[in-house]
């Protein structure tokens, strides 16, 4: 048997540990589903994607147990985050929300031609859920109607309902931001879409008197507008509510059961199609 000295053996090549961290999913443009009713991906969509995506270490390390969506439109922002979060996160939850019909469907067909599994509501905002939901949504997700618009247009039926954003382009952000202050958890995080038109620094003063810090996380010019994301954080601990989920997600789970989610609607539809 040969032996070998070590001044040798620190001759043969050494094989180096390659540490990889593999690529985070996102949603793919062409598994999103569409709808000619329905706000499809695009520049506002895709920044708030990079800013989560940005952003992932904090969102990985905040074990979200449930994280919503409002105006969910295409579904591509809320399947994106849940592809994001999954491989580390694979018990949290997700729910989207749209005054749109056509868009709740399509959201529902994204996130499934994934195989993720997303609760959608029609609803205004996120009027249905705010009670059962207060101070319970560890990662909230909005990309809001916000160009500047008449204000009649605010709400319309079908794709205007995606962009009409009233005065200054503030009139459902400004309910939004009342949204956010009901729903997000103590440790949550807001990620959200606004246009300089908006006054981002305005509305990040409106979130600072209700307690909230702030920045901006991502921004981006285009050739018609210039668009950034708006990260909200609680500053300060609240008493107000205490949060009623248990930590297996069985109270909630049951009330949703009880809510006429599109989920339910669809496979409606399709049982009395094939009839």
């Amino acid at each position: 048997m040969e032996l070998t000295s070590p001044s040798e053996e620190t001759k043969k090549p050494q094989k180096k540990a390659v540490i990889t961290e593999s690529v985070p999913k996102i949603a793919k443009i062409q598994l999103v589903s569409s709808h000619p009713e329905v706000y499809e991906p695009c520049d506002d969509s895709f920044l708030l994607v990079d800013a989560l995506l940005a952003d992932r270490l904090n969102l990985i390390n905040q074990n979200p147990k449930f994280c919503l969506e409002i105006g969910c439109g295409s579904g591509y922002v809320i399947t994106s985050l849940a592809l994001i979060l999954s491989q580390c996160n694979p018990s949290t939850q997700f729910f989207a929300t749209d005054i749109n019909l056509h868009a709740a469907q399509t959201t529902l067909q994204t996130s499934a031609n994934h195989g993720i599994h997303c609760e959608v509501v029609v609803t205004d905002i996120a009027s249905c859920l705010q009670k059962r939901l207060q101070k319970s949504i560890d990662v909230l997700v909005v990309n809001p109607p916000y160009v500047p618009t008449p204000e009649d247009e605010v709400g319309a039926v079908g794709i205007v309902s995606s962009w009409a954003g009233g005065f200054n382009g503030r009139t459902v952000i400004d309910k939004i931001l009342d949204v956010v202050d009901e729903l997000l958890s103590t440790n949550g995080l807001t990620y959200m879409v606004a246009l300089s038109e908006n006054d981002p620094s305005e509305i990040c003063q409106v979130m600072r008197e209700k307690g909230f810090g702030s920045k901006i996380a991502l921004q981006r010019s285009t050739e018609e507008e210039r668009l950034c994301v708006i990260k909200f954080w609680r500053e300060r601990e609240t008493n107000e509510v205490d949060r009623e989920i248990t930590d297996n997600g069985s109270s909630l789970n049951g009330w949703l059961g009880r809510v006429p989610f599109v989920n339910s609607l669809w496979k409606k539809g399709n049982e009395t199609s094939n009839s």
